[in-house]
């Protein structure tokens, strides 16, 4: 039965790829919207920041369906906590139906995430055995489960997005996020010129680089442009000047 699911996924995927020339990422997280009965999908790339303890991940967004998914993946690696980060750490699938439910987990993530229209989240870690790639990220306008059909569609597309991944990744090390065309990859200059200016670690000059663009309501991806553009410098009395 599972095959055979898998069988016609595969065969939908490859009629997507037929019709439009796309990355395989893109084409998995396009078909979770017409098999999921989702609004809207994402899929990224996630890798430790170079001399992190591990609990901060980079990330380098691969695809969004619409704004709000993107809003969403923006929103998670400014704060720091959400299910795309959840299902990465722990390897398995975060299932939340009633996002709104959901404020005592993450209490920054959540009022900000229904405030961008998502009312139920579910991620999914892309993944080859213990080594996680990133993740496949899912949200519905309305509150409700996935039905034990979709779940079992949504492990096949996240194992199948995982393959294109793979194939994006090729020549690249997991950890280099460097390919990706998508200003998120300026995080790691901009953290580490941070870095410099405060004479910290790599976690703190991130903390404040999420705390300057949480406060102030601008995307992260916006503020390390502005330290890489070097119109915006930190202290160490001050968050940005």
């Amino acid at each position: 039965m599972v095959e055979n699911r898998r069988q016609r996924l595969q065969a939908l995927l490859a009629a997507d790829g037929a019709v439009r020339s796309a990355s395989a990422v893109s084409l998995a997280c396009e078909r979770c919207v017409r098999e999921l009965s989702v609004s809207g999908a994402g899929a990224t790339v996630l890798s430790t920041m170079p001399g992190g303890n591990g609990s901060s991940p980079s990330r380098g967004l691969v695809h969004a369906t619409n704004d709000v998914s993107a809003g969403l993946e923006d929103l998670q690696l400014t704060v720091g906590e959400g299910p795309c980060l959840d299902a990465f750490a722990s390897g398995g699938p975060v299932l939340i139906a009633d996002l709104a439910a959901a404020n005592a987990r993450w209490p920054a993530f959540t009022p900000a995430a229904c405030e961008l229209g998502a009312a139920a989240v579910f991620s999914f870690p892309l993944q080859i055995g213990v080594v996680r790639l990133g993740s496949l990220d899912l949200y519905r306008d309305t509150p409700g489960p996935l039905t034990r059909v979709e779940l079992a569609d949504a492990l096949i597309l996240s194992d199948l997005a995982t393959q294109g991944v793979i194939a994006d990744l090729d020549g690249h090390r997991t950890e280099d996020v460097s390919w990706l065309a998508d200003p998120y990859t300026q995080l790691h200059q901009a953290t580490g010129m941070v870095q410099v200016q405060l004479r910290s670690t790599t976690d703190v000059a991130l903390m404040r680089l999420r705390a300057y663009a949480f406060t102030r309501n601008v995307p992260l991806a916006d503020v390390a442009r502005q330290v890489v553009e070097r119109s915006l410098r930190f202290t160490d009395t001050e968050d940005g000047q």
